[in-house]
């Protein structure tokens, strides 16, 4: 097979990874309100975890994932457990596509935060970049207007955690499989929710707060059983995502394949106007486009400055 066509295979499962992670969004929309996060976060988890060994397996490893860096594991596993759980709150409040244009400037803060904690250098063009996904962020989520919603604070913050989370993947790497790391995360997804149970219980419910933080307290309760099938089978979308993401890469060329996890703006737009006949605004879709451009112009400035790097070295 050539290359191209390997990349068109890249493109076509990057997208189809999208659009099943878009369907725990819809999900997660759907059960705000009804249960409490850490809730749906237990039940994902109780999927997820097995589904990790079956990864592992994959990889040609027996026995049960061990790590020599268990503290760099855990930590990783507390911003993922963090990344969701605010993530999820920002759903609660705002449109798909609002949350999918902010969880879009994740490169542009990967990019910050390599520069801070790894070392690497950032040159003028891509401070400029930055700054262009900069200020598109703050036309999405207009902070000091009437129209602010305290859920853009919570998918910032889930945006943020998740860019920590990737230069922790970056340091494992060198140690741990994905599957390993995947399996700790779970481990530490399913713990943090038995351990935070009972923060729900002594705060009781608050109906009147925000929707972000209604959600997070919220009453514990038996499921139906259709919503506990959802529940569970959340772990395995979350497993479908993952295969695809990885299916891609291993396929397509990242420079090529990257640019289409954009992609999850458009298809949560759409959600959001099929089920909840949410509209994007004309300033909310000028934010997504900067923001979108400048991580577009920063994967070009990564791929064209690591070409030089490799002509210049002897």
């Amino acid at each position: 097979m050539e290359q191209r066509e390997k990349n068109l295979l890249g493109i076509g499962f990057v997208v189809l990874g999208m659009l099943i992670f878009s369907l725990q969004d819809v999900a997660v929309k759907r059960f705000s309100g009804q249960y409490p996060i850490l809730e749906i976060v237990l039940f994902r988890s109780l999927t997820a975890l097995p589904v990790t060994l079956l990864f592992f397996r994959a990889e040609g490893r027996h026995g049960l994932p061990t790590t020599r860096r268990p503290l760099l594991e855990i930590i990783r596993g507390g911003f993922y457990f963090l990344s969701f759980t605010t993530y999820m709150m920002g759903v609660a409040a705002l449109p798909l596509g609002d949350m999918a244009a902010i969880r879009n400037s994740a490169p542009l803060m990967i990019t910050l935060l390599s520069a801070m904690f790894l070392g690497e250098g950032i040159s003028l063009p891509r401070w400029l970049g930055l700054l262009t996904g900069f200020v598109g962020v703050l036309l999405i989520v207009q902070p000091g207007t009437a129209t602010f919603n305290l859920g853009s604070v919570f998918a910032l913050i889930a945006t943020l955690f998740y860019a920590l989370n990737v230069i922790l993947t970056r340091k494992l790497h060198r140690t741990d499989s994905s599957a390993t790391m995947a399996f700790y995360s779970s481990l530490v997804y399913l713990g943090a929710s038995f351990l935070l149970a009972p923060l729900s219980m002594l705060v009781g419910e608050m109906p009147d707060a925000h929707p972000s933080i209604a959600f997070l307290f919220a009453s514990w309760r038996i499921p139906s059983p259709l919503d506990l099938l959802i529940m569970l089978g959340l772990g395995l979308v979350w497993a479908a995502g993952m295969y695809c993401i990885a299916r891609a890469y291993s396929l397509g060329q990242a420079p090529v394949v990257a640019p289409f996890e954009y992609s999850s703006l458009p298809i949560n737009i759409l959600w959001g106007m099929l089920l909840w006949h949410h509209l994007p605004t004309a300033i909310m879709l000028s934010g997504a486009t900067l923001t979108l451009l400048s991580g577009l112009y920063l994967i070009y400035r990564e791929r064209r400055e690591s070409m030089l790097k490799v002509e210049t070295k002897p």
